[in-house]
């Protein structure tokens, strides 16, 4: 396994994976495309380098996942005598990715076209955003391999869509399409493959130009609200904005509007 304290996002060993930096957008792409980038041992280590290499990287206001051939990922690959997680240890390390994406501070993407299955699926559902193409197809086919539900998605699919709609979804297995996973709420929105990029670009360009500490402030508030009683929210919310009104970047919102200008945050 790579050693996830010392190696970097832009390590050109990384093999199952790549990762694309341009204007503060951190895009990660799975590359496994004969396999419909199916994760491996190897892309889930590889991932946990990435995710917590971005984590601390402040040049990257936003951070997209998508996969490549046109597929987004349709699982863990179970292909016979393909290393996997199939121990508590092995397990525990999957765990260990599906939090480091969750704990990332910046704002997160998915940019799903094709297939996004199992732990795919799931990986797109920890994600603050999901973004589909038309042709897109969702399921949480674990009960088909004989599997339970993993990577977070008996946390995840609770909150976005009710526990009875989840219960269905996880013991049936079925496939939803685009349409269907929008109107579930597991799909923010819906768009012809050739707009896909396109409506990325411009989520990910509006999040980047926004104020860092600001968004992951309310990301974190956001993810936590399940847990929160109201009065731990508000101070919650007191205490992040005493942060906010003490950083360069409240400063400059509040002299550009009165400037008549858009703002130019720096994340300080």
């Amino acid at each position: 396994m790579p050693s996830v304290s010392s190696a970097s996002v832009s390590d050109p060993h990384l093999e199952t994976i790549h990762v694309d930096r341009r204007e503060g957008v951190a895009t990660i792409t799975l590359d496994r495309p004969a396999r419909k980038n199916a994760v491996n041992a190897l892309m889930w280590d590889e991932l946990l380098i990435a995710f917590r290499a971005l984590g601390g990287d402040a040049d990257a206001r936003v951070v997209v996942i998508t996969g490549a051939g046109g597929e987004f990922c349709s699982g863990a690959d179970l292909t016979p005598g393909q290393p996997g997680p199939s121990n508590l240890a092995g397990m525990r390390h999957v765990g260990d990715v599906c939090l480091a994406l969750h704990r990332l501070p910046q704002p997160t993407i998915a940019r799903v076209d094709g297939v996004a299955a199992g732990a795919g699926i799931n990986l797109a559902l920890a994600c603050d955003l999901v973004v589909a193409s038309r042709r897109a197809r969702f399921s949480e086919i674990f009960a088909r391999r004989g599997l339970s539900i993993d990577f977070g998605g008996s946390w995840l699919l609770p909150r976005l869509v009710g526990l009875q709609k989840a219960k269905e979804l996880a013991l049936f297995a079925d496939i939803i399409d685009a349409a269907e996973a929008e109107r579930l709420g597991l799909v923010n929105r819906v768009v012809d493959v050739e707009h896909l990029d396109a409506v990325v670009g411009e989520w990910a360009s509006r999040l980047a130009a926004g104020p860092p500490i600001a968004l992951s402030l309310t990301k974190r508030m956001l993810n936590d609200s399940f847990d929160r009683t109201l009065e731990e929210a508000v101070e919650d919310e007191a205490r992040s904005q005493v942060v906010n009104f003490g950083s360069a970047d409240t400063a400059e919102a509040v002299t550009a509007f009165f400037e008549k200008r858009e703002p130019h945050f720096r994340g300080q």
